[in-house]
């Protein structure tokens, strides 16, 4: 392809995008396909020879958009929004066309120097202290852009790590820093994503996973005495991540806190995860959920979710950098250059060598929105969120299970685990919306989450007719076993569209012992009975009697309850998954 061809094909495809985006709502949200399907349509081996653009474009709209899932759909309410706007589409593509790799000053002053600006920019706007913005006078911190929240999460616990290996060599010089590693314990809430535990795994170290209190929250008590109990036991706690906005229910721990249990330790370092509710920080009004910010060593967001910024774009902040860089910094002769001294090389602060261009998009969309419309943009997500909370709480078969404080809402039917898992099944199925599930309070929930750029009133009044017609449609399921009809769904789509599996009771209760993580993609475990439809309750309410009913079917009928034990063997725990719930 020549420069001319690039010219019209670039044209082309801009126009096929402005279509797509401005066609998506006639999509169906989640594609209605079982696993597998692409490889009877493409061929098995590469093509020899050069194919023709419209070929190859031809087969993007019958074979690759049949299996996508419409993630900037209007009705797409799972997980958290994947952030994405036209100026950030275009200055990925500037960052392609430039195609430079910015590990290094010298390797591209511009890819190196943005970064830092636009980083102080959002730390600024944010409300972070003085010590992690780097143009401020005597600042050791500063921001950098990484990948995910994962990998923020895993470079500083291995800085937290690094650090407290130094501190133990103090007294014991002449060991090797692996002779440590037994005995270094991190610590997060039963709320915290999955990739704390991840990041334990990777790094040989144990994780004690703690338990919230009835709001979600990690707290001062709960924290104070697991640490207590491993310093007792000789090990050495030296990394608490925090959660403000988790993933299964927007809950936020308590930095006031569990800060000063910190700060009270000899060497533990405190990370916040706020990849999703972070963003919401530039407006004011929020910056309440920072309090207790003062205690933090590092903190992350992830702008490629609340801030129309598109994938890739995490933002980790430090208060001390060459914490940091002391862990991850390895210097070859063939990457030194002459401003070494002067200049930040980014290569230092996290795991990968080779770096895109990424501030360009986070300047492009800071630019062109301004502070003050990414603000009006994530207030109407918040207010949607509220009047979506508000047609819930007016209809007495459902219950709203969280605190509903940014843009997502956590609903659930009165009624057991097994029936909401049917009804987010079908709904999912339908493909006219998608949600997905999670735990909050030990009760299984729906996750309904405003994502769209420019998202309605109306989308969240039709959001909760489809939610309302379901349930109705549930509801006025005769009770008598011959009268009921399963939603048509085959067992692979069963799990593709309700993200759970159910097991016996008794796998189930054994599961709970794992130290599971509600990252929001992990499928949940739901018993296939279940206490809540107690006789007491369904007596008093014909809905929950037709629902416990439904529930109660034969395991033959119910593509739910029919699955193999095998394929849920639970692995034996290696000595490091250690599991707390405060009471160790």
């Amino acid at each position: 392809m020549d420069v001319e061809e690039f010219r019209t094909r670039g044209k082309e495809m801009v126009d096929y995008i402005c279509q797509y985006v401005s066609n998506l709502g006639s999509y169906r949200v989640t594609p209605d396909l079982e696993p597998g399907y692409l490889k009877d349509l493409i061929p098995s081996e590469a093509p020899q020879e050069a194919e023709q653009w419209d070929d190859i474009m031809e087969d993007v709209e019958k074979k690759i958009m049949p299996g996508v899932t419409h993630w900037q759909h209007p009705r797409f309410h799972a997980y958290f929004p994947s952030g994405n706007s036209f100026p950030s589409i275009l200055a990925d593509m500037l960052s392609d066309a430039i195609g430079c790799i910015g590990f290094s000053w010298a390797a591209s002053p511009a890819c190196t120097e943005l970064e830092t600006i636009v980083m102080d920019w959002l730390g600024k706007a944010i409300g972070l202290p003085d010590d992690f913005i780097t143009s401020i006078k005597g600042s050791k911190g500063g921001g950098v852009i990484q990948t995910s929240a994962s990998e923020c999460v895993l470079v500083c616990m291995l800085a937290a790590r690094n650090q407290a290996i130094q501190h133990l060599k103090k007294t014991n010089p002449q060991a090797e820093d692996s002779e440590f590693l037994p005995k270094l314990v991190c610590y997060c809430s039963k709320e915290a994503h999955s990739c704390v535990e991840k990041a334990a795994k990777i790094l040989l170290v144990q994780i004690r996973i703690l338990e919230p209190d009835e709001n979600g929250s990690l707290r001062r008590d709960i924290l104070l005495n697991a640490m207590e109990k491993d310093a007792a036991n000789g090990l050495f706690p030296f990394f608490v991540s925090a959660i403000l906005g988790s993933t299964s229910s927007c809950s936020f721990d308590n930095l006031q806190e569990i800060g000063p249990v910190c700060r009270a330790q000899p060497c533990t370092w405190l990370h916040v995860d706020a990849a999703y509710a972070g963003n919401a920080f530039i407006c004011p009004e929020l910056k309440v959920y920072l309090q207790g910010v003062e205690y933090i060593d590092s903190f992350n967001i992830n702008p490629n979710k609340w801030l129309l910024t598109n994938y890739d774009c995490s933002c980790l902040w430090v208060k001390c950098r060459m914490k940091l860089t002391s862990a991850l910094v390895v210097d070859p002769l063939y990457l030194q250059h002459a401003n070494s001294d002067e200049a930040i090389d980014y290569r230092h602060w996290g795991i990968p060598l080779s770096r895109r261009f990424r501030s360009l998009k986070l300047w492009f969309v800071i630019r062109k929105y301004g502070l003050s419309g990414l603000q009006k943009y994530i207030r109407n997500h918040i207010k949607l969120a509220k009047h979506f909370e508000d047609l819930v709480r007016k209809d007495h078969r459902f219950e709203v299970v969280n605190d509903v404080r940014l843009a997502l809402v956590c609903f659930r039917l009165a009624a057991p685990d097994v029936v909401n898992q049917t009804l987010l099944a079908t709904i999912n199925a339908s493909g006219k919306m998608h949600m997905i599930p999670s735990m909050v309070k030990d009760k299984y929930i729906i996750r309904f989450c405003v994502t769209a750029e420019n998202a309605t009133q109306e989308d969240v009044e039709h959001a909760w007719r489809i939610i309302s017609e379901h349930a109705s449609e549930l509801l006025t399921k005769k009770s008598v076993r011959k009268e009921f009809v399963r939603p048509p769904l085959t067992k692979q789509k069963s799990k593709m569209f309700s993200f759970t599996r159910s097991v016996s009771k008794d796998m189930y209760q054994r599961s709970r012992s794992k130290s599971n993580l509600y990252d929001g993609a992990t499928p949940i475990l739901i018993a296939d009975s279940d206490d809540e439809g107690d006789s007491a309750a369904a007596d008093t309410d014909d809905i929950l009697e037709a629902l416990t009913n439904v529930a109660l079917l034969p395991e033959d009928d119910d593509v739910f309850n029919k699955e193999r034990v095998d394929d849920f063997r639970i692995q034996p725990k290696s000595p490091s998954e250690i599991v707390c719930n405060g009471s160790c």
